[in-house]
Formats: C-alpha cells, sequence, structure tokens
C-alpha cells in the first residue's frame, strides 16, 4: 500500500463515520422529543455531514478517478464505506441516540485535536473548522448523559441500558491497523493509542457525574474501518441513495 492510497482510505474512514452519523441523526428530524432537541440534533446532523462533505471532496482528490464528495457519498457499495460500526447503529430511541452520540463525540473530538498538528494541511484545515462543531456536539451529548442518568429512575435505566448495550462498538474507534499505522509515522495521522487512554478518562469522569456505571471492555464489535457492516448498513443506503439510483446525476 503505497502513501497516498494509506491517505485515501484514511480520509474516507474520517468522512464516512461523519456522513453516515449525520444521516442517522437526520431520522429524527420532525421526531424530537422536544422542539428545542428536534432543531438541535437536525443542526448537529448539518455539522457532520458539512464534515463529511469536504472530507470525501478531498478524498476524491486524493482517489484522483475525477468522483467529486456527491458520487462518493451516493454511489458506493456498502463493502465501499468504510465508517466504524457505532455510528451505523439504529436509533432505536432517544437514550441509545444519546449514548452513541456521547461515545462518538468524545472520540471525534479527542481525534480533531490532534489533527491540527497533521502534517497535511488540508486535512489541518478541515480539523481546524471542524473542532469548533465537534466542541459543541461533545458538551452538548455530555450534559445529556448527566441529565438523563441523574434524573429520574426511568430516565437512569433507560440511558444505562443504551450505553451497555452499545459499548461494544466503543473499541472499534481505536483499533489501529496497517493505514493507521502508516498515517501516524508520516505525521499525518492520529496516536489511536494516546487518545484511547483519554477517551476512557473523559468518558468516566461524566458518567461518575451522570451517577452511571461504566461498562467493562469485554469483546468488541470490529470491521466497519474495511467494509464490514452490520445489517443496518444497508437500510441506511436504501433511503440514502434510493434519489441518485433512481434518477442519476439529478440535482435540485
Amino acid at each position: 500500500m503505497t502513501k497516498n492510497e494509506a491517505l485515501f482510505k484514511y480520509v474516507t474512514r474520517i468522512g464516512d463515520n461523519s456522513l453516515i452519523l449525520g444521516q442517522r441523526l437526520s431520522e429524527w428530524c420532525g421526531h424530537g422529543p422536544v422542539l428545542e432537541e428536534d432543531i438541535a440534533l437536525t443542526n448537529t446532523a448539518l455539522d457532520l455531514i458539512g464534515q463529511a462533505t469536504s472530507l470525501l471532496k478531498y478524498a476524491g482528490e486524493l482517489e484522483g478517478k475525477g468522483r467529486n464528495e456527491d458520487q462518493f457519498a451516493f454511489l458506493r457499495y456498502e463493502h465501499e464505506y468504510l465508517n466504524c460500526l457505532l455510528v451505523e447503529l439504529p436509533n432505536t430511541d432517544y437514550a441509545y441516540t444519546l449514548a452513541r452520540q456521547f461515545l462518538f463525540d468524545h472520540f471525534n473530538y479527542l481525534m480533531y485535536q490532534e489533527l491540527l498538528d497533521t502534517d497535511d494541511k488540508q486535512l489541518a484545515a478541515i480539523a481546524e473548522k471542524s473542532l469548533k462543531e465537534v466542541t459543541y456536539h461533545r458538551r452538548r451529548s455530555s450534559e445529556w448523559m448527566i441529565r438523563l442518568g441523574d434524573g429520574t429512575q426511568e430516565s437512569h435505566e433507560r440511558i444505562q441500558f443504551a450505553l451497555n448495550d452499545i459499548w461494544e462498538y466503543s473499541g472499534e474507534l481505536f483499533e489501529a491497523d496497517e493505514v493507521d499505522q502508516m498515517m501516524l509515522d508520516a505525521g499525518i495521522g492520529v496516536n489511536l493509542a494516546k487518545i484511547k487512554t483519554e477517551w476512557h478518562k473523559n468518558v468516566a469522569e461524566v458518567l461518575e457525574a451522570a451517577t452511571m456505571t461504566k461498562p467493562q471492555d469485554d469483546f468488541m464489535q470490529l470491521g466497519g474501518k474495511n467494509g464490514i457492516h452490520t445489517e443496518y448498513m444497508g437500510y441506511i443506503l436504501a433511503e440514502m441513495q434510493y434519489m441518485q439510483r433512481a434518477y442519476p446525476n439529478c440535482e435540485w
């Protein structure tokens, strides 16, 4: 694998994480539990889609085959998406949505912080812009974890159950492979072992404030970063890609 091929895959992974999670959150539009949250979730989805646009545009430039960000978003097959499994999990209910967002936000924040110092100028510029949005995402999801965890008995039980259920998908965020190592050696990528330690510390602090129990690190689900997805991914793509598949090159 060449350095450019590794960089292409690395940037695509980051972009796909934002794209798929943004798509998931957009499902709440018009269905939020209260108006303020409906708007907040939609705005978060828009932030993530914006980040994905910049990253997938850059991925297209690295690939050099003339594909743009829209073609990357809407015209790939399932195995070509390189997002982690966590972001494709279904919303289920509001507790699941927030627990998923909380785990990812803390990772995303630390990742973009590290990418500010990357030797890749374009990736650093994307990180600088994205970090402003991700900082808000992290604060908001953390506050909601505390609000629900330290709320009523029902809210505490629901958010703890959701966290326990999806925890096994958090390990993939820090699973380093050849691509990650090549980018780290090149001064471009993030040291996942380093941010894993800080992530666990930060997550534990919020969970303690929320009177919640941090799940044990046992078996972890892997595969998404290399195109092996859950059964939920196909349903996401069926909805997300329908217009471009049915009406190729349509614009509005």
